[in-house]
């Protein structure tokens, strides 16, 4: 068997356990204090607290992902969308298997909302860090990001704080607190998912020296939708003319870059910066810096 395909192997099946925590954290901590996360997960807890639990978590995730994930394929193409199928069947199998407890697994619902952030921010750290992800927002972000070249993060982040305060018109949520566990499970969250996929970093300026600068080239603007530039340069040894492939790419698209090159050019070279913003087209607008 292949390098490749055992490293795609080894990715599922990273993404289909590390999507367990997704399951716990929703099931037994997030419903039995009836604190609404952010996202779909919020919107399908609000949808199941509504209908008085006659809909079920897994089934709302279901229905809605398989909604977003038609319109991906129709913009995106399939083959865009594949990880993306696996990940909401891992999902929504785990949300199926665990169990609602009738008494919360963590009684403070403080020290409950902080390790639940940690514990799904790190398991979806480490689906990002795999190449997967697990549908609802992400695919949104997916689409948005294809034709407007806006915050995503900032976007998000606005539909959490719709979702989390809508959640005050349930009767199941009977204190201001719960709205703000709700804000703070998502701020832990998130804070965790950075530190997973990139140890804090929010992008990368990427520069590879490798004699299949085309070949690398050319699949990092197939398969990232990532434009490339190439700087002249000369090898102070050999004193022959090559090109360096210059590219700043995501902290969510690290390890798909190093994939990518490893498939081409095992023995390129890469050196890797952190860059504290990056503004432009496909990043944050300039607009926002003027």
């Amino acid at each position: 068997m292949k390098s490749g395909t055992l490293i795609k192997i080894k990715e599922l099946l990273l993404i289909a356990i590390c999507s367990i925590p997704y399951g716990m954290v929703v099931n037994q901590v997030l419903v039995p204090h009836a604190i609404i996360g952010g996202g779909l997960t919020g919107l399908c807890e609000i949808l199941y607290f509504a209908t008085g639990e006659a809909l079920p978590i897994w089934l709302s995730t279901l229905i809605l992902n398989v909604i977003l994930i038609i319109v991906a394929i129709i913009v995106l193409g399939w083959k865009t969308c594949l990880r993306s199928i696996w990940g909401i069947i891992c999902i929504t199998i785990w949300l199926k298997i665990i169990s609602v407890p009738e008494r919360p697994m963590i009684s403070d619902p403080f020290m409950a909302v902080i390790l639940a952030g940690v514990l799904n921010g790190a398991g979806l750290g480490m689906i990002y860090a795999n190449n997967g992800n697990t549908g609802g927002t992400d695919i949104i972000a997916m689409i948005v990001n294809k034709y407007k070249h806006v915050p995503i993060g900032r976007a998000l982040f606005m539909v959490d704080i719709v979702v989390i305060g809508s959640a005050w018109f349930l009767p199941q949520v009977t204190t201001f607190e719960q709205i703000l566990f709700g804000l703070c499970y998502v701020f832990v969250e998130t804070q965790a998912v950075d530190w997973v996929v990139g140890r804090g970093r929010q992008s990368l300026q990427f520069f590879i020296f490798s004699r299949k600068y085309q070949e690398i080239a050319d699949a990092i603007m197939e398969r990232t939708g990532h434009g490339v530039t190439f700087l002249e340069a000369q090898g102070a040894y050999t004193k022959k003319d090559t090109k360096l492939v210059v590219l700043i790419a995501r902290k969510s698209e690290i390890t798909q870059i190093y994939r990518l090159v490893m498939e081409i050019d095992p023995s390129a070279f890469i050196s890797e910066t952190q860059t504290r913003g990056v503004f432009g087209e496909g990043f944050e607008p300039i607009v926002e810096r003027t």
